[in-house]
């Protein structure tokens, strides 16, 4: 990466939102622990350096603290929120409890417009405050620039040693211009082009791939989803037949998605595929089970048995490949004050066995989802794999709610394609979070054909969300809703009802079980 900025996280909830912010102005961004040495951040070669918030307070005994030499490595700093008390903590200011707290929406009146944080913005601009704390004497060398009603330290400055402070945030929505904020510190500021683009990291990405991989093996583990589809093409573009990616049908896959995962990676992108069909075994070790927990720990045991199995049928390889992303790898700073950014066991095939020793390569472990998605539109992957909603791991047995059986999969393959189909009709599919059908094991009374049924009953479940963490649901029309209950009831056998669920997250959970 040629430039970069180097965040350090205290804890806050928006740390990642501020490194994508970054990316967003296509610059490459690294979040760091806090208290990383100045030494180890200078050998980065940064072009500047952000302080993120955190819920701590400076002042306090175990206040998680940076190391005071990284405002002396010559490159621009600018502290957000808890960020900016760091900077009066080190420089001479005072930080102490408000009398009032400062939460959401406020008025920021610019009171220098030659400030470069503020280039060619309004005099008055809305912000979002989320603090309790407050500067009461401005560090060493600084001045003030912005003012709320609240904050007469809204935003400083020490333009000769290139050091900013903001009380608010700007990288949230809730501050509309808080994207040009951060676009004046990255570009006009610290001197950054907009050297990142997807094609740029494409480009690097297979050097560093042939590079730790030379002529040796890998094996992947390829579900479908958009992370290991694109993990798959972007190490088939760098080492060709080196890579075997293993597909494991467990019988538990959306209507097609054997078909589809063939075609595309096999046929179209002349991957090396190896198609295992373990659909009998896992619906043999499923039979009779209910408890969810209980169906995740058997898809979980099975899966790892068929992949070892699998992964010696597909001869000696040295390493193994994994779509990690970089909201895998870094954690932010709990509450009280831990390190971040430290590293997880992470295995998205499910956490397998030690005597299965290879070396990992993880491709996408410095991508958010949103660019893993812009890669794989970038290395040709279709639009129905890269912008394919989320899928859990055990698949449709989450869905499938009781027992399961082949027929009940039958059915809720066919209602959930139903509804898949419709919603891409209205073009309502790629703008929503996830949608999808749940069998429910609740049967009732109906009449079809003035005849009387006792069939099955589907949920249709459609939400919003930004990250999984929350969501709410989908207000899909009326008509649209009437559209996928008539075909549902009148082209799937075996049901007579379909209802909507109403339930956001919180107090639900996106799926069911």
């Amino acid at each position: 990466m040629n430039e970069q900025i180097v965040l350090l996280d205290f804890g806050s909830q928006y740390t990642q939102v501020i490194a994508r912010r970054v990316r967003e102005a296509s610059v490459y961004s690294t979040i760091l622990r806090y208290d990383t040495p100045a030494a180890e951040i200078a050998k980065l070669n940064p072009k500047g350096i952000i302080l993120s918030g955190g819920p701590s307070s400076v002042y306090a005994k175990d206040a998680p603290l940076p190391d005071k030499a990284i405002f002396g490595l010559g490159v621009p700093v600018l502290g957000i929120c808890y960020g900016v008390q760091v900077l009066a903590h080190f420089l001479g200011g005072k930080v102490e409890k408000g009398q009032h707290r400062e939460y959401g929406k406020a008025a920021l009146s610019v009171r220098d417009g030659s400030c470069e944080l503020f280039k060619k913005l309004p005099k008055s601009l809305q912000v979002w405050n989320s603090h309790g704390d407050k500067l009461t004497k401005m560090p060493t060398g600084f001045r003030t620039v912005a003012t709320t009603d609240n904050s007469e330290y809204a935003a400083i400055e020490d333009r000769k040693r290139r050091l900013f402070g903001i009380q608010f945030h700007p990288e949230v929505v809730h501050t509309p211009r808080g994207k040009d904020i951060l676009a004046n510190f990255i570009h006009g500021i610290c001197g950054c082009g907009k050297s990142w683009t997807m094609r740029s990291y494409l480009d690097e990405a297979v050097d560093a791939i042939r590079k730790q991989v030379g002529k040796e093996k890998v094996i992947l583990g390829l579900s479908g989803g958009v992370d290991s589809s694109v993990a798959a093409a972007l190490l088939h573009r760098a080492i060709g037949d080196q890579l075997t990616c293993i597909f494991v049908n467990n019988g538990l896959l959306r209507a097609r998605e054997a078909e589809v995962v063939q075609e595309v990676f096999g046929r179209n992108f002349k991957i090396k595929l190896q198609y295992e069909d373990a659909t009998e075994l896992f619906l043999r070790k499923l039979k009779g089970v209910t408890d969810p927990e209980k169906k995740r720990k058997i898809i979980g045991k099975a899966f790892i048995d068929v992949f070892q199995a699998a992964t010696k049928k597909a001869g000696k390889a040295k390493f193994l490949a994994q779509g990690t992303l970089y909201p895998d790898v870094i954690e932010s700073v709990p509450i009280g004050g831990n390190p971040a950014a430290m590293i997880k066991s992470h295995h998205n095939v499910g956490g397998l066995p030690k005597d299965m020793k290879f070396a990992l390569v993880e491709p996408l472990k410095c991508l958010f989802k949103d660019e893993v998605r812009q890669l794989g539109l970038e290395l040709g992957l279709p639009k129905e794999i890269v912008l394919r909603q989320p899928f859990p791991g055990p698949g449709l047995a989450v869905r499938c709610l009781g027992d399961i059986t082949e027929d009940k999969l039958r059915i809720l393959r066919r209602a959930d394609a139903i509804v898949v189909e419709e919603m891409k009709a209205a073009d309502l599919y790629y703008k929503t979070w996830q949608t999808f059908a749940v069998l429910l094991p609740v049967r009732s009374v109906g009449v079809q054909g003035d005849e009387r049924t006792y069939d099955w009953t589907i949920a249709i479940r459609a939400v919003e969300s930004q990250d999984g963490m929350t969501a709410d649901w989908v207000r899909v029309p009326y008509d649209l809703l009437e559209k996928i209950s008539l075909r549902i009831t009148n082209e799937v056998r075996g049901l007579n009802r379909v209802v909507l669920d109403l339930t956001s997250k919180p107090p639900g959970t996106i799926e069911w079980e």
